[in-house]
């Protein structure tokens, strides 16, 4: 036999490209199973090529690396089909792992096809130096071979289905699996190499006409490694790009989802809001039918809300709202929907087995709303108005139940707010009007409806008229003259109060310079403010610009704030009252006596006035307690200097008494009552004049 030798250079090179293209096999399987669509089919080719490249590479550089004493050739077509079969091998091998499940059937067939193509691909490679005689082979080396290229198989579809997709150190796992493998493949090719025997007299008949082997070697390995390191840098280029894919679709999933959660919860509390709570409102009505079960709907309204946040701003309002929210969910269960559904109105829903839960909700809900707020520093009070619907018995859609929930509210609110009520049926009507009420009211200032009735001021002692105050009348098309109690409420819930009231300051002024026109110019002219009209920011200079309009003086102007609104944030109201009294308007405090003054701030406020409350007058000739406390009042306002003026005389004893106390000026229907500005008592008051 001729003896033989190897070059130990190329034996290591045939073992490094053994171990990348282990690598690069590892590499492919997991681009492909990661693929969909033709991008799958175009990485199994490509895979494939590469695989199959690097595996017949390693053994053809391991050929070559091999030599005998006679010359040595290849011939092109037979070496061509060696390396056919590699890739062939390599599409059944990447195809194989990349399918769901690889059951041992599977495995072991799969490892005795593809041992068989690398085997093939060996001996044809060999069959390729065409040797005459043939080679002969050792049938135990012949036989360990293809058992060692089945075992290779087996291992690499083993390892390649495993290491497919991402693990905790997938770089490590795939480095030590290449090097297994690759140690594996050489071990079958050295194998197969042993079992050749050359007979004495052997010469290759390839070796004139076939491949020479003096550049082969270089040529393949150069081709080989870059075909490898191609494949390799698509493939980490492309799993780049599907990690910043799969990164930017996590975020687009991460903003859908924000999105989502911003179009059904309220983005201040962060409650449901009206979209989410009518899905849910759906599936408890569904749920409800199906068990036959029963739940409440709680509808409830802050009381004094638009108050706070007129006065202090939207930024309070909203800091106020995040707390009563919190206060709310403290009182009930998780399971239960809160929502938001807008301004200061929330909705409650809740399951249970009878009234009484709702009840015991509810009320929990009026005590832990009427508990101070601080807020920025702000101490805060609202309190709240709760409206219970029950279903099925108050309603079996969701239309209903809310309508009737709502009509509750109100119900509760015009019961003295800071409490609850169950829905009732005669409450429907009561709601309609309500809601037609205000629908008119918004109607009333363009079609000209508000109009102001003045009650006249006489002076104590000599009688003589000296102004009158302003008093809102709204003459309704339907129900005739409404006083501002049945509908003031329904204007400052709405926001409407503003409107109004820069009206009837308007309006006053207007009529005010028309009596002075007519000579009256001593008079002067007293109008009401409400509370959200006083805490507004632009009250002095909507006054000044009226004033102005008008050609009024403004101490021709006094403007009435009852004694609570004055006193509800003392410091915020002095600021105000101090721009007021720096322009020349008059301020009284009205309704003096019935509230909670500290004398401290009574004394720092810029009041030129103080107007006893009728509530005491009214009782002056039978309770005592009563003409202590006018007594005092009058004495108080004496000291600090201020006008006294007392409303609702109505006898002649509560005339002679206030004007001996010392009162300045008297109000009542003893001595004039409201009238139209055509109908008040100019004459008379000429006549007293002369």
């Amino acid at each position: 036999m001729l003896s033989n030798s190897y070059n130990q250079l190329l034996v290591l090179c045939s073992f490094l490209v053994a171990i990348l293209a282990s690598y690069t096999a590892l590499d492919m399987a997991g681009r492909v199973a990661a693929a969909t669509g033709n991008a799958k089919r175009w990485w199994l080719a490509g895979g494939a090529f590469a695989m199959g490249l690097g595996i017949w590479s390693m053994h053809f550089i391991g050929m070559l690396a091999f030599s005998l004493p006679i010359p040595l050739g290849y011939d092109p077509l037979i070496t061509f089909a060696s390396l056919l079969a590699a890739i062939g091998a390599s599409v059944f091998a990447l195809w194989l792992v990349c399918q769901p499940t690889l059951p041992w059937q599977r495995l072991t067939l799969g490892a005795l096809l593809m041992g068989s193509g690398i085997a093939a691909m060996h001996y044809t490679g060999m069959a390729a130096m065409r040797m005459l005689p043939g080679i002969r082979y050792d049938p135990l080396l012949f036989t360990l071979s293809i058992i060692i290229a089945v075992a290779a198989s087996g291992a690499a579809l083993w390892i390649a289905f495993r290491l497919r997709s991402g693990s905790p150190h997938l770089m490590l796992a795939r480095c030590t699996a290449a090097v297994i493998m690759g140690g594996a493949i050489v071990g079958m090719h050295y194998t197969g190499m042993a079992a050749s025997q050359f007979p004495l007299g052997s010469f290759c008949g390839a070796a004139n006409s076939g491949i020479a082997t003096n550049w082969l070697a270089l040529l393949v390995i150069v081709v080989t490694l870059a075909v490898l390191a191609i494949a390799l840098i698509v493939s980490v280029l492309d799993n780049r790009m599907a990690a910043h894919t799969a990164v930017l679709a996590e975020s687009l999933a991460e903003a859908n989802h924000e999105l989502m959660h911003l179009a059904l919860h309220d983005n201040l509390t962060k409650l449901p809001n009206r979209l989410l709570l009518e899905d849910r409102l759906a599936q408890a009505i569904q749920k409800a039918e199906r068990d036959r079960g029963r739940f409440a709907l709680i509808f409830m309204d802050l009381d004094g809300f638009k108050a706070v946040n007129d006065a202090y701003g939207h930024h309070i309002g909203d800091g106020l709202l995040i707390d009563v929210a919190d206060r709310i969910r403290r009182c009930v269960r998780a399971q239960d929907t809160i929502a938001r559904l807008g301004g200061d109105e929330f909705v409650l829903m809740l399951e249970l087995a009878g009234p009484e839960g709702a009840a015991s909700v509810a009320e929990a809900l009026v005590d832990a709303i009427d508990q101070p707020f601080n807020v920025h520093r702000h101490l805060l009070s609202v309190s709240a108005s709760v409206g219970i619907a029950l279903y099925p018995d108050d309603g079996r859609d969701q239309r209903e139940l809310m309508a009737n929930a709502d009509a509750a509210m109100y119900h509760a609110k015009d019961s003295g707010r800071n409490g609850y009520c169950f829905f009732e049926a005669s409450m429907n009507a009561n709601a309609q009007s309500q809601l037609q009420l205000m629908h008119d009211l918004r109607l009333a200032l363009g079609r000209k409806e508000l109009e102001l009735h003045y009650q006249p001021k006489f002076d104590a002692v000599s009688g003589r008229v000296i102004g009158a105050e302003a008093l809102l009348r709204w003459r309704h098309p339907k129900h005739g003259l409404i006083s501002p109690d049945a509908f003031l409420g329904h204007a400052e819930r709405s926001g409407l109060v503003l409107q109004i009231g820069d009206w009837v300051l308007d309006e006053a002024c207007r009529q005010m310079r028309a009596w002075h026109d007519r000579g009256h110019v001593d008079w002067s002219i007293a109008v009401n403010l409400s509370a959200v009209q006083f805490a507004h920011a632009s009250l002095p200079a909507t006054v000044e610009a009226t004033l102005l309009r008008h050609a009024l003086a403004p101490s021709r102007l006094t403007l009435e704030i009852t004694e609570t609104t004055a006193m509800r944030d003392a410091e915020a109201s002095l600021v105000i009252l101090r721009q007021l009294a720096a322009a020349g308007v008059n301020i009284s405090i009205d309704d003096f006596g019935t509230g909670y003054s500290s004398l401290l701030y009574l004394k720092r406020l810029p009041a030129n006035e103080l107007k006893i409350d009728r509530g005491f007058v009214n009782e002056l000739a039978h309770d005592s307690d009563d003409a202590a406390i006018v007594s005092a009042i009058v004495a108080l306002g004496q000291t600090l200097n201020l006008n006294i003026v007392a409303e609702g005389v109505e006898t002649a004893a509560q005339q002679d008494f206030l004007t001996r106390l010392g009162c300045d000026s008297l109000q009542g229907f003893l001595l004039g009552r409201p009238v139209p500005a055509d109908d008040f008592p100019c004459a008379a008051a000429e006549e007293v004049i002369r």
